[in-house]
Parts: structure tokens; C-alpha cells; sequence
């Protein structure tokens, strides 16, 4: 949701700070790396139970994760290998964050709810691979209700008041599964519409009637052909 209706907005106001990281020589890819960094960094301190630390962290891997998106515009150095980059480093990203998410809930009285946290990864991974799979294939699957901002800024409510971490993991959890089924819809939607027709083409659709010189060298060739093998 925010992807579709806020995100190019955020990137075109941080313009003129990639334009700034751009002549510092900082590349996209150099953010891109930094923001994995920082979201190990998260994972690692959630993990320990640090979970103001950790969420001021999140907040920060947040905003290098819309950097990088303006330091590639401004330097118009946006290509498919940091895309893909990019989109690997979001997945690792989102690992070491519930990762650490897990790591803490299972020293503590919500044992059970480790479980969780990794459903929730597990969904978010799903509506991830529902969109490079759709895209792949010729679709669109952006969009939904719960994506990866909004999963983040959930995540970051948890981590500020930690006594509702696990109502929180349960929201984005049934949110998650909501979005991963609005796209698999729109997918299956678009797919049955772009269908090709199954039925199989007429044999005899290239018969023409004989016109009358068909019909007179046709009987001329059969007479010659008689006359040939008469004894």
C-alpha cells in the first residue's frame, strides 16, 4: 500500500540527498549494503532483548532502504543488477529482523510465540515470491494491504512498547496471509484473461472450390497420366 501510493513521492523529496550521497561517490549499491548491515545490526540487538536500540535501528535501515532508491535516480544508475540486489538484500533483511524477533521471544514467557514471529516471515517471503513470480511471467502483483513498509512500521510499534510485540506479530501475521492472497487473486485474474484459446484449429479450413481451369488441368494431368501407363 505505501509502495503504491506514497513511496515515489518519498524518493522524489529525498532527491536532493541522493543527489548530495552521489557527489560524496556513494553508489546505490553502497546504501544497499549499509542497510543490510544495519538490519543484521537490528536482528542482533532484538535478539538480545535491546529492543529500543532495536527499533531505532529498524527506523534507520528503513530510511537507507528509500536511499538508495533516490541515490540510483539522481545518479540515473538504476539497472536490473541493483533491483536485484536490492530485492535480495530486502529478503535477508527481513530474515535477520524476525530472526532476532524469534531469538527473543523464545527467552522469554511467550516461548510460543517464536512460532510466530517465523510465520510471519514465512508469509512475508511468500507475498514476496507471489510478485518476482507474477512479474516474471508478464503480471503485475504490486500492491495489497500489507507489504513490506507497512510490516516494518508494525514491527517498530512492537519493538516501542514491547508489552504488545506478540498482539502486534498476530495483526501482521493475519494481514500478511490477507495480502498474499489479494495478490495470488490478481494474478489469477490477470492469467485467466490473458489465457490463449485451447481449441484447436480446423484440419480442412484451407479447401477451396475448384474454379473451372483447376477442374480442366486436373483432367488433362489424369489423362496424361492414363495415356502413360496404357500398355
Amino acid at each position: 500500500m505505501f509502495d503504491g501510493r506514497f513511496r515515489t513521492g518519498v524518493e522524489r523529496g529525498l532527491g536532493p540527498v541522493g543527489s548530495a550521497l552521489r557527489h560524496l561517490g556513494v553508489t546505490a549499491d553502497h546504501v544497499t549494503a549499509a542497510g543490510l548491515l544495519v538490519s543484521v545490526a537490528t536482528g542482533l540487538a532484538v535478539g538480545a532483548g535491546w529492543l529500543i536500540v532495536g527499533l531505532f535501528l529498524l527506523i534507520a535501515s528503513g530510511a537507507l532502504d528509500l536511499l538508495d532508491g533516490a541515490v540510483a535516480k539522481a545518479s540515473a544508475t538504476s539497472t536490473p543488477r541493483g533491483a536485484f540486489f536490492d530485492s535480495v538484500s530486502d529478503r535477508v533483511s527481513d530474515a535477520f529482523v524476525l530472526g532476532g524477533v524469534a531469538w527473543y521471544l523464545a527467552g522469554s514467557k511467550h516461548e510460543y510465540a517464536t512460532v510466530l514471529a517465523l510465520a510471519v516471515l514465512a508469509a512475508s517471503m511468500l507475498i514476496s515470491y507471489e510478485r518476482a513470480r507474477a512479474e516474471a511471467l508478464g503480471f503485475q502483483a504490486r500492491g495489497g494491504l500489507m507489504e513490506r513498509a507497512e510490516r516494518m512500521f508494525l514491527l517498530g510499534v512492537g519493538l516501542a512498547f514491547g508489552v504488545v510485540l506478540v498482539p502486534v506479530l498476530w495483526v501482521m501475521l493475519v494481514l500478511t496471509c490477507f495480502t498474499a492472497v489479494q495478490r495470488f487473486l490478481r494474478v489469477w485474474r490477470q492469467a485467466s484473461a490473458a489465457r490463449p484459446s485451447t481449441r484447436p484449429a480446423a484440419r480442412w479450413r484451407t479447401w477451396r472450390p475448384l474454379s473451372e481451369a483447376d477442374a480442366g488441368g486436373w483432367r488433362a494431368r489424369r489423362a496424361e497420366r492414363r495415356v502413360r501407363t496404357r500398355p
